[in-house]
């Protein structure tokens, strides 16, 4: 009979769950590996979204406190530890850029965006290695979807903002991500 080990990332992940579990208990060292594992990626997609370090610093800090307070709501029957955490990372740079006045940061979108957003969608498709589950998953995706998920998720675009930038209604680009997700989400298992 032989046994499967268990993967770098599913050991990794196993870790960032006790971990969370930890924070949940009020025990600061799981917080602190959280930071150390996450921190850097935090700070990386932060700084696309924000396009400034000074906001990026911020959002990730209070990514972190949101990390240690709600810790004891992580389920991870329902996804990944490092998918929860970038989630509240995302939902936190869009209120920051939303709430306090900041949309001015990615206000003109053609003088920070790159020349061919096609490209540079498939460019970050191409990036993930080619034995990547996300990448084949993504690959099974329409381009059109695919594309609005990485603007979605590496850029983040609002509904709305996808809605304009693909011009499509609003209500498809919605339908777009929901479905796209639950693709990605059946693909993934």
């Amino acid at each position: 009979m032989t046994t499967l080990l268990p993967t770098r990332e599913g050991a990794a992940d196993d870790d960032l769950a006790e971990a969370l579990r930890g924070c949940a208990r009020g025990d600061r060292a799981g917080l602190q590996l959280l930071y150390d594992r996450l921190a850097p990626r935090m700070t990386g997609v932060a700084l696309r979204m924000l396009r400034r370090r000074d906001l990026a610093d911020e959002v990730v800090h209070d990514t972190f406190l949101r990390i240690w307070e709600k810790a004891d709501s992580f389920d991870p029957a329902r996804g990944r530890p490092t998918s929860w955490a970038f989630a509240i990372l995302r939902n936190t740079a869009l209120n920051a850029l939303r709430g306090e006045g900041r949309m001015e940061s990615v206000g003109d979108f053609t003088a920070i965006e790159p020349a061919s957003e096609a490209a540079d969608a498939e460019a970050l498709v191409m990036a993930l290695s080619e034995t990547s589950a996300l990448r084949r998953c993504l690959d099974r995706l329409e381009p059109l979807r695919r594309r609005a998920i990485l603007l979605a998720y590496m850029r983040g675009l609002t509904h709305g903002e996808l809605a304009g930038r693909l011009g499509v209604p609003l209500g498809t680009a919605k339908a777009w991500i929901r479905r796209s997700l639950l693709t990605l989400r059946e693909c993934m298992t």
